[in-house]
């Protein structure tokens, strides 16, 4: 597995652990620098094959656990092993997957779709409970209807439902 950032390392060892020994780790503040224990926010972890193939995603929107540590130990495993568009990642597979992490900022609920722009902000589409989220700055999202359209289809909400709309911004890390 392939990264250099400290909190894209973080998820690597989670995930190596898990498939290679079968044990979670839990994050240790000696180890770790301590932002990660500072922070509470959303976190989506994203695999992808060596030739960029999306290999898994899973995250979190709004926090769930104590800190940025724990959150991304928690979707780092889901993205490897839980996410249901793909089989769990195998042993030996890990040398050539890529991981990033994307810390996000609170989303805000817009007023129009002017606010909105697909290479700065990740939205998230909600119509009763369904809720379809999309991260910025994807390949082949290119506009802001696709995005919208998008995120849609992933909550199940047909496309000329009306939805409430609401925006966020990621730090990437890879």
């Amino acid at each position: 597995m392939k990264g250099k950032h400290a909190f894209v390392k973080w998820a690597i060892k989670v995930i190596e652990s898990k498939i290679r020994d079968g044990i979670e780790l839990e994050p240790d503040p000696k180890e770790l620098p301590s932002e990660l224990f500072k922070r509470r926010s959303g976190v989506f972890v994203t695999l992808h094959k060596a030739n960029g193939e999306l290999r898994g995603c899973i995250g979190t929107f709004l926090p769930t656990t104590t800190d940025i540590a724990h959150e991304i130990a928690q979707n780092a495993i889901s993205a490897a092993l839980e996410d249901p568009r793909f089989n769990p990642v195998r042993e030996e597979e890990l040398d050539s997957i890529v991981v990033s992490v994307d810390v996000l900022s609170t989303p805000e609920e817009i007023e129009s779709i002017d606010e909105l722009d697909p290479r700065k902000y990740g939205i998230i589409v909600e119509s009763g409970w369904r809720r379809g989220l999309l991260l910025p700055d994807l390949e082949g999202v290119d506009t802001i209807e696709q995005q919208i359209r998008i995120a849609k289809a992933k909550a199940g909400i047909h496309e000329r439902e009306s939805v409430k709309i609401y925006k966020f911004t990621v730090e990437r890390y890879h």
